[in-house]
């Protein structure tokens, strides 16, 4: 649902165009003057406006002009009688994105919206990269389904709860959605709830009033009352207390709140984000966290995805956070195509955090220099130094299947049939067609029958875990980002993708 401003003159046809916007459920503000315009932008900024009457009378070009005034950027539709002749491209201004016929028909305004709203996205991003708001950086699939995800819900006034483990970016996130909202202008107001002791939590939040405890010596604003007009971030919201839970949902429900030691309600004009590492459902079902204020927290649900699920996005964040230091005047760093191998392979407990740590430990190591995989950490080259060893074998197989003695081969004829190692399954692995090797023949081309044999038993290990990535790379004695890589490298869809 989005909101529509509906200018015309002619009340009958105003009606007539308000009527399909209902239908399709959107909300919808007719003006049938300029004057009536100010009021319409007073209840916040819609999605786009339209426009009818006649562009040579002055009452159309001042209504033009006021939404230009009122609303810089926004998408204005034009509707004119179908047949009509075209309007003349002087009386235009650069956010008119076209004409829509009279009767207004369903479909037509339904690819007008989506055009719409794929011009306020762009003029949010080219907004928020002004405003210096961190990038959400990744191309990965799981990346750009978060930040479809934050620009669906970013002009929206819902509450968002952003999951994900530790150093993911969930507060980077929150930052985005904040930057695209009409709330840009106002403030974004973070707090870390499980940074501070729960006793001084509902002062932080709320404030107080001078002499309301120990210690209160004046009177304080809390993060609250300094979000007002803006959003407020509250981080680790799963570490609140449950005596601070059921005031936090108070203020949600009543949107009002009063300072420590005070009985004066002030009004809560605040978006609310909030984010958490834990699993609130498995808390909520322990009694540790309060089921009612889960769902009013979780009315639009973004989940962060670890970086070991997307090491394809690796180079682009190593080079955002490259840049990011050269600019901060900390120095500059390059990494050879092997390192950034190397950290494709890492598993990143620590996510983007330990990444940006990393480059700004390279940057102090080798100044304006090129890093080499010997100079990365014992803790990643420990991880990444086997599999170092055994790139070089045919197909990429793993040197532990490599290395297993051959089965036992019979002789037949004047030549020997070569099984392939046992199947997990219990079957022998024989080459592509099926049938076991005869030497005799002319022998065999290795790297594409240990590649053959690998895809093979990758596929039957996805099939033995029932399509669970991290369960068949347990059965192949691989790390889950392995898998991963060798499923792209094959193109092998994964279960999730099919």
């Amino acid at each position: 649902m989005v909101s529509v401003v509906i200018y015309d003159e002619d009340r009958e046809r105003a009606s007539a165009v308000e009527a399909v916007l209902r239908f399709q459920d959107h909300e919808t503000c007719r003006c049938a003057g300029p004057d009536e315009l100010e009021r319409a932008f007073g209840r916040g900024e819609p999605a786009l406006a339209l426009l009818a009457g006649d562009p040579q009378e002055a009452g159309w070009r001042a209504a033009l002009e006021r939404i230009n005034r009122l609303a810089e950027n926004l998408p204005v539709f034009l509707l004119t009688p179908q047949g009509a002749g075209r309007v003349a491209a002087e009386s235009l201004t650069a956010n008119v994105l076209g004409t829509l016929d009279l009767p207004l028909r369903q479909a037509q305004f339904a690819a007008a919206l989506k055009q719409a709203l794929s011009h306020n996205a762009q003029r949010r991003e080219r907004m928020a990269r002004r405003t210096g708001t961190p990038r959400l950086v990744g191309q990965s699939r799981p990346m750009k389904r978060v930040q479809k995800l934050i620009e669906q819900v970013a002009g929206t006034d819902a509450s968002v709860l952003i999951t994900g483990e530790s150093g993911t970016g969930k507060e980077v996130v929150a930052q985005n959605i904040h930057a695209l909202s009409e709330r840009r202008n106002g403030p974004f107001v973070p707090i870390n709830c499980g940074a501070i002791p729960a006793e001084l939590l509902e002062s932080e939040l709320f404030g107080h009033e001078k002499g309301a405890f120990t210690g209160a010596i004046t009177a304080r604003q809390g993060r609250f009352e300094m979000a007002q007009g803006g959003t407020i971030f509250l981080d680790e919201i799963g570490d609140m207390s449950p005596n601070m839970q059921v005031k936090l949902l108070r203020v949600l429900q009543e949107r009002t709140f009063e300072r420590v030691g005070s009985n004066k309600s002030i009004e809560a004009d605040v978006r609310v984000l909030a984010a958490t590492h834990r699993d609130l459902e498995a808390r909520i079902r322990d009694g540790d966290f309060r089921e009612d204020l889960f769902y009013r927290l979780n009315v639009f649900p973004i989940e962060m995805p670890p970086l070991r699920d997307r090491p394809g996005d690796i180079p682009v964040l190593v080079e955002e956070l490259t840049q990011r230091v050269e600019d901060e005047g900390r120095g500059a760093v390059s990494l050879s195509p092997a390192t950034l191998s190397a950290l494709t392979r890492y598993e990143w407990p620590g996510n983007v955090r330990e990444l940006a740590n990393l480059v700004e430990r390279l940057a102090i190591i080798c100044p304006y220099g090129e890093v080499v995989v010997e100079e990365l950490p014992e803790k990643i080259l420990r991880e990444v130094g086997a599999e170092d060893e055994q790139a070089d074998l045919p197909g990429g197989i793993e040197a532990d299947a490599a290395d297993q003695p051959a089965p036992d081969n019979g002789v037949h004829g004047a030549g020997i049939r070569a099984a392939g190692p046992p199947g997990l399954n219990g079957h022998a692995v024989a080459g592509r067609d099926g049938r076991m090797v005869e030497w005799s023949s002319g022998g065999i081309d290795l790297r594409e029958y240990l590649g053959d044999l690998e895809q093979r038993l990758i596929r039957e290990a996805l099939q033995e875990s029932d399509g669970v990535v991290a369960q068949a790379a347990k059965l192949l004695h691989l790390r889950r980002t392995t898998l991963v890589e060798k499923l792209r490298k094959y193109d092998i869809q994964r279960p999730e993708e099919a």
